[in-house]
């Protein structure tokens, strides 16, 4: 069989980038050897339940056979001839049914035992092992960074042997669990191969079995396959046997040889330094800004190659370039807080790096080898030899720089020293380009770096009005015990925030105004040497927002959300965001006062100017539906006194027309009395015509 790939155990104790690829390559192939094991064994557990169903189903059959004379048929009942054909077969069914019990325990001894053995044993100590691999990567990576932040000042022996003792006790572990999973995983590669020849060699060899119970010559030419598959797997097996041995002797002896490499800062006089060296590589702490005041450190391994300085971080493919190391310069140097650093700059000037190294011997190591090959000694016949010829000009070379208080206070000095610069702004914006720097920041304005908590005002920055007095409560409430307005609130979104200055601005309808106030307080914490911030918590509702110490829960600052006119972050550094505050408040000019507010965040400023425009736009909407009801409210009461006026008149009216018809009623007596006299005489006439005309008929019927 071809030969098997092997992880070193001899680079367990360096951990290189490669080292964790190449263990990234075996864990992939233990993965996908666990996956295709998963699904052998559930093809093969179906095998064997189905050689159980079968052997279980003979049986059956063989007793349903052997009852067919207890049946009662109401056709064809006492046949005896198949009452006898049905028994033979019976017999005969048996046989096969005990043919069948018997492969089902060659199956289960043969092919079931030995994947099982390997799935639930094997495949679950390598999953084991790598869960104890990443803790003690994981402890080793904490302990080595506690020991990278330790303090150069105040250098406190007990405390930097119990961080050595942990990084001893940390690293020993590692290298140590490392080589057993390492172990592992080269076992793993014979034991693959076993797990999948020796099941099916043992499925092979049950159906021989079974078969060669009917027939002794049907499986006559398996014989000599059957007989090289057994042994091929018995000398895997040996070959399995011999190098396993082999690595535990191995580990045995670099456990005794890499002690003394625990130890992260080791005596020099027990190692010596390498200042012969054309190539290096190990981890290296680099030193990152992260603004303009505040940086942070990153663990990545370094290596030469070349002429060029590489760096490659766990779980990348390759090396990024860092530095062209040609021609460079490299000294050591004091950081503030940080030992064994030092600095390397490229031959133009333009480009830099400062390093930290975990031990001294390191550090000059690193400095010699660069220095080097700064030299263009790599280009020689024998790099080593022309190192220890130059050794001399490469010491002269490693010049520590002055100490970080005399840098720091020369540069003190020199700032005293120097006229006062003219603010500018380094913004090629349109806006900035037509306004100047006094139309956006007020000249001689004061810039207020921390929060006096607790404040009772009704929000930071509005102007008392005269006769306005103002009581500071010791619990952090407001003196006019208005109640929280926040319980009801639609939306509450709290993020934590440090509060980096305010000061005051002139204008507030460009964005422009937060970067350049940005720009002020950050460019005056820089001079003054202000780092401390007031760690809060925003907390962004519909009515206001809210400034809140995140132990005493006290209401440190409530700026309304009517008075936030314009809200951003900061175009690179996501981090930052402010707002501009508009207050009520008078100067000379007769006109509000604008404050512009600077945080740094801990998520991106970006979600928080959402959420405040989120709140604004939700009470914008409140307000005009409030607006809406008040106005619909009030349409509502001038119909209901447009009804009640055309109820007044009407009532009005009916009063008027009973009046009417009351004066009438006290008119009407008097002319009765005229009515009653016509009708008198009519009546008296109405009888005379009608006395008249029948005298008249009486006259005319006599004639």
């Amino acid at each position: 069989m071809p030969g098997i790939d092997k992880l070193p155990i001899e680079d367990a104790l360096e951990d290189s980038p490669q080292t964790r690829s190449l263990l990234g390559v075996f864990e992939e192939d233990a993965a996908a050897i666990s996956s295709y094991s998963q699904q052998l064994y559930q093809a093969m557990q179906r095998i064997y339940d189905a050689q159980n169903e079968l052997s279980a189903a003979t049986h059956l059959t063989s007793r349903l056979l052997k009852e067919y004379d207890n049946q009662r048929f109401p056709l064809g009942g006492d046949d005896e001839v198949m009452s006898a054909t049905l028994q033979q077969f019976s017999k005969m069914i048996d046989e096969i049914s005990s043919c069948h019990a018997i492969l089902s325990t060659q199956l289960a001894d043969a092919m079931m035992f030995p994947i099982t053995q390997f799935k639930e044993r094997d495949l679950k100590e390598i999953l084991t092992l790598k869960e104890v691999f990443q803790i003690a990567s994981s402890d080793h990576d904490l302990a080595m960074n506690r020991y990278s932040r330790l303090s150069k000042r105040r250098d406190v022996e007990k405390v930097r042997l119990e961080v050595m003792e942990d990084v001893y006790t940390a690293r020993k572990k590692q290298h140590q669990t490392t080589l057993h999973y390492f172990s592992a995983l080269n076992t793993l590669q014979y034991k693959k191969k076993i797990s999948l020849l020796e099941p099916l060699l043992g499925y092979i060899q049950a159906q021989s079995s079974f078969f060669k119970l009917g027939s002794e010559n049907l499986t006559a030419h398996w014989e000599e396959f059957l007989s090289n598959i057994g042994t091929s797997v018995q000398n895997v097996r040996r070959e399995m046997d011999s190098d396993v041995e082999s690595m535990q002797q191995s580990i045995e002896d670099l456990k005794g040889a890499c002690d003394p490499l625990y130890l992260p800062d080791p005596d020099p006089a027990r190692i010596p330094i390498n200042r012969n060296l054309s190539r290096k590589s190990g981890y290296l702490n680099c030193r990152n800004k992260t603004g303009l005041v505040s940086s942070s450190w990153e663990r990545h391994f370094y290596f030469t190659q070349g002429g060029n300085l590489m760096s490659q971080a766990r779980g990348e493919v390759a090396g990024g370039l860092v530095l062209d190391i040609d021609n460079c310069s490299v000294m050591a140097v004091d950081c503030e807080d940080r030992r064994y650093c030092f600095q390397i700059t490229a031959f133009d000037g333009k480009k830099s790096a400062i390093l930290q190294a975990e031990s001294r011997k390191d550090c000059e190591e690193w400095i010699a080898t660069i220095n080097n090959i700064s030299k263009q000694i790599y280009l020689s016949e024998n790099p080593e030899e022309t190192a220890a010829r130059v050794n001399q000009s490469a010491l002269d070379a490693v010049t520590p720089s002055p100490s970080f208080q005399q840098r720091h206070e020369s540069l003190r000095s020199a700032a005293k020293s120097r006229p006062k610069a003219s603010h500018t702004s380094s913004s090629d914006s349109a806006s900035l380009s037509t306004l100047s720097l006094d139309s956006l920041v007020a000249p001689d304005t004061p810039i207020q770096f921390d929060i006096i908590s607790p404040v009772s005002e009704e929000y930071a920055g509005q102007a008392k009005l005269p006769g306005q007095t103002g009581r500071t409560n010791p619990f952090g409430e407001s003196g006019d015990g208005k109640p929280e307005e926040t319980e009801d609130s639609i939306l509450q979104q709290l993020y934590m925030v440090r509060f980096l200055g305010s000061m005051e601005v002139r204008s507030g309808e460009s964005t422009d105004v937060i970067y350049e106030t940005m720009r002020h307080i950050l460019a005056a914490r820089a001079i003054h040497n202000v780092f401390r911030m007031t760690e809060s918590h925003l907390l962004v509702t519909c009515d206001c927002l809210k400034l809140i110490d995140p132990q005493t829960q006290v209401t440190r600052l409530r700026f309304p959300l009517s008075s936030v006119v314009l809200c951003a972050s900061h175009q690179e550094n996501k981090r930052l965001l402010g707002f501009v505050l508009q207050c009520s408040g008078s100067r000379a000019e007769g006109r509000p006062v604008s404050v512009c507010y600077v945080f740094e965040s801990n998520n991106e400023g970006e979600k928080i100017c959402d959420s405040v425009g989120l709140a604004k736009q939700i009470a914008f909407h409140s307000d005009m539906d409030r607006r809406a009801t008040v106005k619909q409210k009030e349409l509502d009461k001038e119909k209901e006194r447009q009804q009640e006026e055309i109820s007044k008149q009407k009532q009005i009216e009916k009063d008027l027309e009973e009046q009417s018809r009351l004066i009438a009623a006290s008119s009407r007596p008097n002319q009765a009395g005229g009515e009653a006299q016509l009708l008198v005489l009519s009546n008296s006439q109405s009888e005379d015509s009608d006395t008249g005309e029948e005298g008249k008929k009486t006259g005319e019927s006599e004639a």
